[in-house]
């Protein structure tokens, strides 16, 4: 497996979950890694799973100067950069009539704000055969109860690629959406536990929870010149939870 041999690509969130099966995937296939998130602990844990083709940034996709510092890490580092995948999220629900400003502004700076910009600061680094990689969310296509702000943010970062792939014509560089839908990532497994999993997984056509590897696997795909006439597209890896 060496599809990414010689490429460099940041992967935000990429100390636990999705992102550091992404990044485990990216390694195996021989791309250099920087990984970024807001707890070093996290990350310092990734790296040791990571080994020697990985770093880590510490700092979160909300705020721009921590972009600026992780952008400046890449480029004294490695020069170019040929793989984001954007991919930091948060989410949690409530329900309409309890729903506040402050909930609306944490989803949306990390959801929305921090993927604007985690994309468009990593572009002066990026050239032709470039891939960008979104993380959406099935709760983007369907209508999950009570996330009316995570599934609206994630609506919009669908549309985000969409738009980008027309602003991004003529540079060679792709943007597409990877969608997951039920994955038992540490933070699912924390707050479902092993019925709320069970429950989860079988609103799924394939009755069961997703690995994060299997999404890293997409990911890995998306990342590739496996997916070079791709452009604006969306992959769900989803079990089938919103296509049915």
């Amino acid at each position: 497996m060496t599809r990414l041999k010689d490429k460099t690509a940041v992967i935000t969130g990429g100390a636990t979950g999705i992102g550091l099966a992404a990044a485990k995937r990216f390694v195996a296939e021989g791309a250099f890694v920087i990984i970024f998130g807001r707890r070093q602990e996290a990350l310092d844990a990734a790296l040791a799973k990571l080994g020697p083709n990985a770093r880590a940034v510490q700092g979160s996709v909300s705020d721009e100067a921590d972009l600026d510092r992780l952008y400046a890490a890449v480029k004294a580092e490695r020069g170019a950069l040929d793989i984001v995948f954007a991919n930091a999220g948060t989410g949690s629900q409530l329900a309409l009539g309890r729903i506040t400003a402050e909930h609306i502004d944490d989803t949306f700076d990390t959801n929305v704000k921090g993927t604007i910009f985690t994309v468009q600061k990593a572009l002066p680094l990026m050239g032709p055969g470039g891939s960008i990689i979104l993380t959406g969310s099935s709760a983007g296509t369907t209508g999950a109860p009570a996330f009316s702000a995570y599934g609206a943010s994630k609506a919009a970062v669908r549309n985000l690629a969409r738009i980008w792939a027309e602003d991004l014509k003529g540079s060679g560089i792709r943007v597409n959406v990877l969608t997951p839908g039920a994955v038992a990532t540490e933070l699912a497994k924390a707050a479902l536990g092993s019925e709320g999993l069970a429950v989860y997984g079988a609103m799924t056509a394939l009755q069961r929870m997703g690995d994060p590897a299997e999404v890293g696997a997409v990911a890995a795909f998306l990342a590739s010149s496996d997916s070079s006439f791709m452009t604006g597209s969306e992959v769900a890896v989803d079990g089938g939870l919103a296509q049915l």
